[in-house]
């Protein structure tokens, strides 16, 4: 038989653990037919509350539900990157514990396979209950990565995914530390289909992403997968030399011309300010690309495990 290895990634979701294990189960009948054997893994990302505890106790009940634990919270990269280590299955799908990824879709998506199909990927159509500022940033950073990224991110992508073995193989050799798997997993291709449904609201719990961490999120993605704001810094070099020298042949000109002498202009601070602040601006850009790189040659292990059951 055939096994699906499920990875669902944790980090204070106590109170859904047991809540996403019934679903969850409830396609054993479906994968029976199939005669396809199903594993759990929890990767509890850790957590401060008894997410541990909670799946523990699914453990007793159900040998194929399995947990791996962080020494500390290292990330949901990391936790996926875990999780397609410790899986065994022959189909791998990503799931989060908060049932926003439906598992009454996996089904359908496992129809996909059969069909031809090395992974199916899903999408939300909508937004419904998110801030709407989140929202317009989040549909801004998809745009921005389809034009300066050749690496496919479509908008709205969630991490729910079911892969086939030779697409984890694939992404499990790409072992880079500031890892950015939605990038990831179009940067390795492969033939996917992609599933849209309405958006789902978490069951219980509070998300664990701020504005903030989303932010920090999307800068990771762009450095990962473009090189355009490097292209971006060498532009604005070139493009205020180019001012400057038209500036200074205008000075000149005028002196000759006018013999008006080199007067002191109200706005030399202003031009000064910007400058300055492009400068810094691009000596950022070239930072985040310096300090990946640097976390990148430290060869610092993507995580540290805690517990394994």
């Amino acid at each position: 038989m055939k096994v699906l290895s499920a990875i669902v990634p944790c980090y204070n979701e106590e109170d859904n653990i047991a809540d996403f294990y019934q679903e969850f189960i409830k396609n054993e009948q479906f994968f029976g037919e199939k005669e396809i054997e199903l594993e759990l893994w929890y990767i509890n990302d850790g957590s401060k509350d008894q997410t541990a505890a909670a799946v523990r106790k699914l453990i007793e009940k159900d040998g194929r539900v399995h947990l791996l634990s962080f020494s500390r919270n290292f990330g949901k990269e990391a936790a996926i990157y875990a999780g397609l280590e410790k899986a065994k299955g022959d189909y791998v799908v990503f799931l989060d514990a908060d049932l926003q990824d439906p598992p009454s879709l996996l089904p359908e998506m496992f129809g996909y396979l059969e069909k031809g199909y090395d992974s199916v990927a899903t999408r939300r159509v909508n937004r419904k209950g998110e801030p709407p500022v989140r929202s317009f940033f989040a549909r801004a950073f998809y745009r921005l990565m389809r034009k300066i990224s050749q690496t496919e991110i479509m908008d709205g992508a969630r991490d729910y995914r079911l892969m086939t073995r030779p697409v984890v193989d694939a992404i499990l050799s790409m072992p880079e530390y500031n890892r950015f798997s939605k990038g990831i997993f179009g940067w390795v291709g492969f033939e996917t289909k992609w599933l849209e449904f309405e958006n789902i609201e978490r069951k219980k719990g509070e998300t664990k992403w701020s504005f903030w961490k989303l932010f920090i999120y999307s800068l990771e993605g762009i450095t990962a997968f473009s090189t355009a704001p490097l292209a971006f810094a060498a532009f604005m070099g070139v493009f205020f030399c180019v001012a400057a020298f038209v500036f200074i042949v205008f000075i000149i000109v005028r002196k000759l011309i006018f013999g008006d002498p080199t007067s002191g202009w109200p706005s030399l601070v202003c031009i000064i300010s910007l400058i300055s602040g492009v400068q810094l601006f691009c000596l950022g850009i070239l930072g985040q690309y310096l300090a990946k790189t640097y976390m990148e040659v430290k060869r610092r292990p993507i995580y540290l495990v805690k517990e394994e059951i």
